[in-house]
Parts: C-alpha cells; sequence; structure tokens
C-alpha cells in the first residue's frame, strides 16, 4: 500500500504534528511526504520511515493545495493529512473532487481499512470500516507517537503545480516562541475565573517558566479575555499534553472532551467540588490570584526557566 501525507508546517518550518501523522501513515504502507515549502524539506527528509519527500511551492491555500494533492492522488492508496485547520480545509475538498467519503480525526488504526475516532464530545469511540478502494484521512496527530529523525529520504521537486483558478494575495504569519498548542508537552489553561485579559498575564508568567503553551476555555476567550487560537475544547483545539495545568476552571463537558489525552492534570481551584478537581491527578484548593504567582516564583527560585 501507498501512502501520501501533507506535511504540517509552522511557518516555514515542519510541525511536530507530521512526525506523529507520518508515524500514524507508516502503520498503511510505504509513506511518501508532500512539502509546500521548500525550507521544510531538510527536516522532512530527516523523518524515520519517509521513503521520499514531495518538494512544491504551492500557495498555503486550500483550493491549490487540494488540486495539487488531486494530481498525486492516482499514485497513492491513502492520502493522509494532520486533523489541523490546514487538514480540515484540505481534505474535505480533496475528497469531494475524488468523490470519496474521507475519514476524519483518526485516533487509532486497526487495519488497512479499519480506523477508530472519537464522536458526541469524546464520550463515545466510533471504528468505522472503509471499503473504498481509495482513502482520504485526517489523523488528530497527539494520538500517535512521533518517529524520529533520523532518516535521509531523498527529496523529488515538482515542477510549477498552481492551477490557474487558484491566486494567492497575501498571508500574514504570527511569529511566537511559544510552543504549539495543539503537540505541546506541556499546557497552562485558564478559565474565565481568571477575570480579565489582563489576570491572564498570571497564566502567560507561569507558562512562560514552565515552557508551556497556553490554553483557555470558551468562557475565557468569550469573555475577551484570551484569543481564539488559545480556545481548548470540544469547539476549540485537541490537546494531549503530558502535563496540563488548569487554573480555575470549573471542568465544563466541552472543555474536558479537549483534554482528554493529557496525561496527568493539576487542577488550581478554589470550589473542592468542581468537575476537574475530581477527574484532576492533582488539586491545589484555594485562591488561584495567590496560588499561581506562589508557584510561579518557586519555580524560578528552583531555577525552573524552559523560555523567556
Amino acid at each position: 500500500m501507498s501512502v501520501l501525507v501533507l506535511a504540517d508546517l509552522d511557518n516555514t518550518q515542519l510541525s511536530p504534528a507530521t512526525a506523529r501523522v507520518v508515524g500514524a501513515a507508516a502503520q498503511l504502507g510505504a509513506v511518501d511526504l508532500l512539502v509546500l515549502d521548500p525550507a521544510a524539506t531538510s527536516a522532512a527528509s530527516a523523518l524515520q520511515g519517509v521513503a521520499k519527500v514531495i518538494s512544491a511551492a504551492v500557495p498555503l491555500e486550500a483550493k491549490a493545495i487540494a488540486a495539487l494533492l488531486e494530481s498525486l492522488a492516482p499514485h497513492y492508496d491513502y492520502i493522509v493529512a494532520s486533523a489541523s485547520s490546514v487538514g480540515k480545509d484540505v481534505m474535505p475538498r480533496l475528497a469531494a473532487k475524488l468523490d470519496i467519503q474521507p475519514v476524519t480525526d483518526i485516533i487509532a488504526i486497526e487495519g488497512a481499512s479499519c480506523f477508530v475516532r472519537p464522536v458526541y464530545a469524546g464520550n463515545a469511540l466510533e471504528t468505522v470500516s472503509d471499503s473504498q478502494a481509495k482513502h482520504v484521512l485526517t489523523v488528530r496527530a497527539s494520538a500517535f507517537r512521533p518517529v524520529a529523525g533520523t532518516g535521509s529520504a531523498p527529496v523529488e521537486t515538482l515542477s510549477s503545480t498552481v492551477p490557474a483558478a487558484a491566486r494567492l494575495i497575501a498571508q500574514h504569519r504570527t511569529e511566537s516562541d511559544v510552543p504549539d498548542l495543539s503537540t505541546a508537552q506541556v499546557v497552562v489553561g485558564g478559565g474565565v475565573s481568571v477575570g480579565s485579559a489582563e489576570g491572564f498575564k498570571l497564566i502567560e508568567n507561569l507558562g512562560a517558566v514552565l515552557g508551556a503553551a497556553v490554553g483557555a476555555t470558551r468562557a475565557a476567550v468569550d469573555a475577551g479575555y484570551a484569543p481564539n487560537d488559545w480556545q481548548v475544547g470540544q469547539t476549540g483545539k485537541i490537546i494531549a499534553p503530558d502535563i496540563y495545568i488548569a487554573v480555575g476552571i470549573s471542568g465544563a463537558l466541552q472543555h474536558l472532551a479537549g483534554i482528554q489525552g493529557a496525561k496527568k492534570i493539576i487542577a488550581i481551584n478554589k470550589d473542592p467540588e468542581a468537575p476537574i478537581v475530581k477527574i484532576a491527578d492533582v488539586a491545589l484548593i484555594g485562591d488561584l490570584f495567590e496560588i499561581v504567582p506562589q508557584l510561579t516564583a518557586e519555580l524560578q527560585n528552583l531555577g525552573v526557566s524552559r523560555r523567556g
């Protein structure tokens, strides 16, 4: 079986999610990796399990990417992407072009055409048997282990493949040294109890000391305390860090759906009956405005500083 993986990019660099998607795709067959920025081909070539890197200078626009994938599709049995915002945008377009049904947000592969995906906000798991001749898949990267970066796959460069109907007018990228929320090993999340955007600085300061990504509940985002791309939950990003520190978060069902993959949960909350306290591995009961600054200061005194 042959597999084409669409690499996930973090600006011009290869996103950590790509190594995890390759790890998932390698269970299906030989993996070719499509990279849409020449600056990322070296890192892509080093991923274990990649047979060939295909480099193409295509604008990062869903219509153009889907058209390119469609042109490559006859050579592959599976076309796979991360269930990121790009993957969610591109893969349904591709599936429509190929007139097949995509299988999305896969968290386990049980066979060549048998996949597991969460449904009902993660409260149930659905096993899907895909009988189609060709498969279009998106993978929840956090559910799979990354491959090592010790390979040396050859690179094939495609000539211009931009379809005439697609024209990228402009692209604006946000530069940040904060780890990506979807793949971070440590995440500090804040809830509406933080009280204000200024109060969220406490969360950011703790995250900076730990080298952690910063997340927020939907209520905190709706209140304007945190930007939309920090939102964790059923309507935001699905995360699976080694450690999730939930500050002032009660534990609404939609938020818990987004952190189900967290290996350890530390809750800081004044309410001992809060749902998140009941599922946390460690709970610190008290005022977050006292606990968080003290915890941040103690970590700094211990010399814990992984960023900034």
